[in-house]
């Protein structure tokens, strides 16, 4: 399971922090970024910022209402701070912004994996952020990950709540965090 640290910790590090990385295909980053769990980023905040709005209209431009599409981005931004090219803080499995496993979801589950769906079928780095989208609505949409429980939702805390247990599958999931992070994209882009 994953180890959350707090949110405030995360922002006080990301008090610190020098921008580095600006390209959504650029090679995994290691230091710490505002709002994130236990993932470490060192991914600009317009950047960020701009991570955000292309997933949340990108859910919405698949049929998903901006609630639900919120709910998604709150979860991505607990998981990832929205940086594709994150690693889990301390060396931990989890890739990218749904932080997928290496050794299951990211790299080797036969038919479900997010190297290969980027790489192979997309022809794209497993590092952009438009691929990892799509792999998101593919696992969604194709392989089963929630979707109709998404679709039945239509609120923020319930979209979050379904795409944090059917997606996710997160242990201790901080669900007041996502939502928090849900509802503020839902501000910002609805």
């Amino acid at each position: 399971m994953r180890k959350l640290i707090s949110i405030a910790a995360g922002a006080a590090i990301a008090t610190t922090l020098v921008a580095g990385v600006t390209s959504a295909a650029a090679a995994p980053t290691t230091v710490a970024a505002a709002g994130m769990s236990h993932t470490i980023s060192a991914v600009n905040p317009d950047v960020i910022a701009s991570n955000e709005r292309t997933a949340f209209n990108y859910f919405v431009a698949r049929g998903l209402t901006k609630r639900q599409a919120a709910g998604i981005v709150g979860n991505l931004d607990q998981e990832s701070g929205m940086d594709p090219t994150i690693k889990q803080y301390g060396g931990g499995p989890g890739r990218g912004i749904a932080q997928w496993s290496v050794g299951g979801r990211w790299d080797t589950i036969s038919g479900d994996n997010e190297v290969h769906y980027t790489n192979v079928v997309l022809g794209v780095s497993r590092w952009n952020l438009d691929g990892q989208l799509k792999f998101i609505w593919h696992e969604l949409t194709a392989i089963g990950y929630g979707y109709s429980n998404l679709k039945a939702t239509t609120t923020i805390h319930g979209a979050t709540s379904v795409f944090a247990s059917k997606y996710e599958i997160c242990g201790n999931c901080n669900l007041a965090a996502r939502e928090s992070f849900a509802h503020s994209a839902y501000n910002k882009y609805a």
